[in-house]
């Protein structure tokens, strides 16, 4: 526990005796090294009282060190403008108002990034300040999620620019020179819009369900759903778009329970494990739909669906990242978005989905949805 006082010649001579950190966590009993977040508290003299393990892991600054030392010299902060940061905030000569200061980005020496908030402990709502309280974050999460969105940005506008440039083209182009083409090529230059306009629907979509499944706000509507006649729909679609019948092999195995869950979303899922295999995968598309155990804890019985191809498969080292967003199995264009979002509603279901390699060598892509009978009907 890295929490007390200390003597030593110079700055680190201070007053004897324990401390305790703010809000009595030793009361509470709760060791200020079971924070997540980095805690430093300095008392009325500005002499470090406690450095916590997370406090050391952000600084690189052992405790040992730390604890006795004045605050500024323990915590040597500065601002991105390189002004240094106690001397700029005065904590404990300021204004006797002040209770916090809100959080803000500061540099350590050696330029690392921390985030830092400050609070002003004082007996009386004006007195003297008794304790400060400092809280060290250390910014690579918000670097990774800020990273993220960068991503998003960028993936969101390189798939929008390219159909909208065949659409403003094409639009141009027939409202510029409308008598010059032939029926034949209005109709194809009307179709290419059309497909375009499909596409950056489809992508709109997929946003704005990557918005609510990051939010927790996904709706899943419940209805009976037979899953099996769902996965023959979209094996016919793909037949009548030019897929040979004997491509796909669908087995179902009877009796299956009633499934409860959202028939738009599953279709959705459906759609997108059955592009993944045919556009990335090979040979054979299995589709098997089987009763399972069920992911959810006071069910006995769920439904699953195994869709596997005979293809290359999905590389060892590429397994843990397949779910993640932009994680895209080959060069054969898709936004990566498809399978982070099929993972985000089998799970606003209560499912869960696996990745693996299936019989024929291909992936295998295993979901699992709790039947989910409503209350009433049990």
């Amino acid at each position: 526990m890295s929490v007390g006082t200390s003597s030593a010649p110079g700055d680190r001579d201070v007053r004897q005796g324990p401390a305790s950190a703010p809000g009595d966590l030793a009361g509470l009993g709760i060791d200020p090294d079971m924070l997540p977040d980095g805690l430093v508290v300095a008392d009325e003299q500005g002499r470090v009282l406690c450095f916590n393990a997370a406090a050391e892991r952000i600084t690189a600054v052992p405790a040992a060190e730390a604890l006795g030392r004045r605050l500024d010299k323990a915590l040597p902060l500065e601002d991105l403008e390189g002004r240094r940061w106690w001397q700029l905030t005065d904590p404990y000569g300021g204004l006797a108002i002040r209770s916090r200061q809100p959080e803000r980005n500061l540099l350590l020496p050696g330029g690392r990034e921390v985030l830092v908030t400050v609070q002003y402990v004082r007996a009386e709502p004006t007195g003297p300040v008794s304790r400060v309280v400092v809280c060290l974050r250390d910014t690579e999460a918000r670097r990774r999620t800020e990273r993220s969105h960068a991503e998003l940005i960028a993936t969101v506008a390189h798939e929008l620019r390219s159909p909208l440039t065949s659409v403003k083209g094409f639009t141009a182009t027939l409202l510029a020179k409308w008598e010059r083409f032939t029926d034949d090529q209005k109709r194809l230059m009307l179709e290419t819009v059309d497909a375009d306009a499909d596409r950056v629907t489809r992508l709109i979509a997929e946003l704005l369900d990557i918005s609510r499944i990051d939010s927790g706000r996904l709706e899943v509507r419940r209805q009976p759903v037979d899953i099996g006649a769902a996965v023959g729909r979209h094996i016919q679609a793909y037949v009548a778009a030019g897929q040979t019948a004997d491509r796909f092999l669908l087995r179902i195995q009877q009796p299956l329970p009633q499934l409860w869950a959202d028939p738009d979303k599953i279709d959705q899922v459906l759609s997108n494990l059955l592009e993944n295999a045919v556009r990335h995968g090979e040979g054979t598309v299995t589709i098997d739909v089987t009763p399972a155990a069920s992911p959810r804890e006071g069910e006995d019985i769920g439904t699953s669906v195994t869709v596997s191809d005979e293809g290359p498969g999905i590389p060892e080292e590429s397994m843990n990242r397949v779910f993640t967003r932009f994680w895209r199995g080959s060069k054969r264009g898709g936004t990566g978005l498809g399978l982070y979002i099929v993972k985000g509603i089998v799970e606003a279901h209560g499912g869960a989905i696996t990745v693996g390699r299936g019989p024929g060598g291909g992936a295998e892509f295993r979901f699992t949805l709790p039947v989910s009978t409503p209350a009433y009907l049990t």
